[in-house]
Formats: structure tokens, C-alpha cells, sequence
């Protein structure tokens, strides 16, 4: 009976040592799970945290556009590896204009000046519109006055004097040609990919040179009789190249000067460049002995006869079929002044 009494109290004190072991392994696990709970809570915050910054708009692109100069292209000038004929041709880079007969300032006894517009669209002046690439670049009239005064070889003077007072630089003609860069807003894709917040950035638009607006030039030309040859000299002073300017929806507006070139200084270059001849490609004649020829299309629209007021005909002549009789009119009274100075 003893011994069992002492087992029994064996056993107790056993269960009793155990339970305290197993309450003081829990005691930790408490303070884990409550340190595990905290961390819990505050990874929750952060997440939403976050999730509140997400919502928010993200701050707009208001830098604004790097300024950006307008650029003249007019093609890069690729020379051929080989004979590009079936000839060997070497004359049209020797070739050189004719010096000018003299005259003698007292034997003019008759001058006139006389500005014309050469339309680029009727047939004899087919040749200003020719396209086709060469050695010497493109073969267009617009693109070898561009290409002359980019490299430095003419001069280019501004638009408002005939009288050759002003140079300007190729970034002005640029300017009038292609126009200022324009900037406008559109979607900033990167910062607004899906475009929900309507985030916006300035974008630069710089228009390229488009050689068909070019339709038509000015040839400014004084008509000299010599009383010691008697004959009527035509000598080119200056040709203008003018750009046509539309409106919105396409239609014609007006056209305008870009700037005067002094016609003596070309003759050395345009000796250099042929022009296109349609019935004959062999048989092509240089720009300069075009103009010396007068072999171009053209109606008078300004002279200083009966001009006291140095005014175009279009500015007291509206209509323009008047205006194209009145410059045949002007054309007959010079053509009458030689011919009333022979006897028959």
C-alpha cells in the first residue's frame, strides 16, 4: 500500500514538472505570433501606402522641347563610279559663258527695264521642272540656285530690293522656305501608357523643303539700244525664284519673292548645268545659253515705260487678261522705237 502511495506521488510530481515545460515552451510562441502579427500589420500599411501613391497621378512632363534649327535638304549629290554615257563627255566642265559685247555708256541712247514671270507649268519652260540627278546634283532650276548659294559659289539677296543692296544667309531663306519649327502637345506615352491621366509633352514639327513650291521666277532685264551697232542688246539682271503660299484647305493664295540672285554671277555656273531638252537628250543647250537664247515662256509684268509711280501692272490693271495685253502693249512700243529708226 506504501509503495504505491509513494508512486502515485512519483507520477504526480512527474506530470506536475512536465506541464510547467509545456507552458513555458508556449510563452515564447505567444510573443512570436504577436511579433509576427505586428509585422503583419505593418507590411499591410506599407501595401497600402503604396497602393495610395499608385493612385496618384504622376507628376506631368512640362520640360519643354529642345529648340531646333530648320535644315535645307536638297539631296545628297552622288557622283557615278563610271561612264554614265556612251560618250565621254568633258566639255560641259570647260565650258564658260561669252563675255559681254561693250557698250559704251553714250551710245545707249534708249533703255528700258522690264520685270517678267516665268510660269514653270507652259510647255517651253518644261526645262525648270526637270527632276533627273547628276553628277552634279539635282538638275531642278530651284535646286541648283539652292545648291550655288549653300556652297558659297552666288549670293543671295533679300527679296524686298531689286537693287541687290542686302545679302542674306541661307538660314533666312530656310526660314521662308520650310518655315519656323512648331511645337505642339501630344500624349506622353512614357508616363501615361495607357493615356487615362491625359498627360501631355511638347513635340517639335520642322517641315521639310518641297522643291514644287516653287512655280514660278522673276527675270529682271534692261533693253539697251547701241546707236554704234544699231542694234537692241537684252541683257539679264537678276532672277527671283517665288513660292507659292496656299491656305488650309489647299487652294491658292498668293506667291512671293524668296530672294534675287545678280544674273552675271551666275553665268559661270549655269554654263556648268545643261538643260533638259525633251526631242533631243544629246542636243541639250546650258542653262546660260537658255537665258541668253530666250528660250523660256514669259509675260512682262512690270517696266519703266509710262511707270511714274514704279508700280506692277497688276496694281492699276485688275483684270488679267487686260494685264497680259497691256504687257504685249509694252512689248510692241519697244520693239516700235528700233524700227521707227530705219529708213526703208
Amino acid at each position: 500500500m506504501k509503495n504505491r502511495i509513494i508512486q502515485f506521488c512519483l507520477l504526480a510530481a512527474v506530470i506536475g514538472f512536465s506541464t510547467e515545460g509545456v507552458q513555458a515552451q508556449r510563452k515564447p510562441s505567444r510573443t512570436a505570433s504577436k511579433r509576427s502579427s505586428t509585422k503583419k500589420n505593418s507590411t499591410s500599411k506599407n501595401n497600402t501606402g503604396n497602393a495610395a501613391a499608385l493612385t496618384q497621378a504622376p507628376a506631368a512632363d512640362t520640360t519643354p522641347a529642345a529648340p531646333v534649327e530648320p535644315e535645307l535638304k536638297l539631296g545628297e549629290v552622288r557622283k557615278s563610279l563610271r561612264n554614265d554615257n556612251a560618250i565621254e563627255r568633258n566639255l560641259v566642265k570647260e565650258r564658260i559663258p561669252l563675255a559681254y559685247e561693250h557698250i559704251r555708256e553714250d551710245d545707249a541712247v534708249y533703255r528700258q527695264r522690264l520685270w517678267r514671270e516665268i510660269d514653270v507649268h507652259e510647255k517651253m519652260n518644261l526645262p525648270f521642272m526637270y527632276k533627273a540627278d547628276e553628277d552634279n546634283g539635282n538638275q531642278r532650276f530651284i535646286n541648283i540656285l539652292l545648291g550655288s548659294i549653300k556652297s558659297g559659289e552666288l549670293t543671295a539677296f533679300n527679296p524686298t530690293d531689286d537693287r541687290f543692296t542686302t545679302p542674306i544667309t541661307i538660314k533666312e531663306i530656310t526660314k521662308q522656305l520650310v518655315g519656323e519649327p512648331l511645337t505642339i502637345q501630344v500624349p506622353n506615352w512614357a508616363l501615361d501608357p495607357d493615356g487615362s491621366q491625359g498627360i501631355m509633352k511638347d513635340s517639335v514639327i520642322v517641315n521639310e523643303f518641297n522643291a514644287e513650291e516653287v512655280e514660278k521666277y522673276w527675270v529682271k532685264e534692261e533693253v539697251v539700244f547701241d546707236k554704234e551697232s544699231s542694234r537692241l542688246h537684252v541683257r539679264i539682271l537678276g532672277v527671283a525664284p517665288l513660292k507659292t503660299i496656299k491656305n488650309a484647305d489647299g487652294s491658292f493664295r498668293a506667291v512671293t519673292p524668296l530672294f534675287w540672285v545678280y544674273y552675271p554671277d551666275m553665268r559661270p555656273l549655269l554654263a556648268r548645268y545643261e538643260a533638259y531638252n525633251g526631242k533631243n537628250f544629246g542636243a541639250r543647250m546650258s542653262w546660260e545659253e537658255l537665258f541668253e537664247s530666250r528660250m523660256f515662256a514669259s509675260r512682262i509684268i512690270k517696266s519703266t515705260l509710262d511707270n511714274p509711280g514704279d508700280q506692277f501692272i497688276e496694281a492699276f490693271i485688275k483684270d488679267p487678261i487686260l494685264r497680259l495685253l497691256e504687257g504685249d502693249n509694252i512689248k510692241e512700243k519697244i520693239f516700235n522705237y528700233e524700227q521707227d529708226l530705219w529708213s526703208y
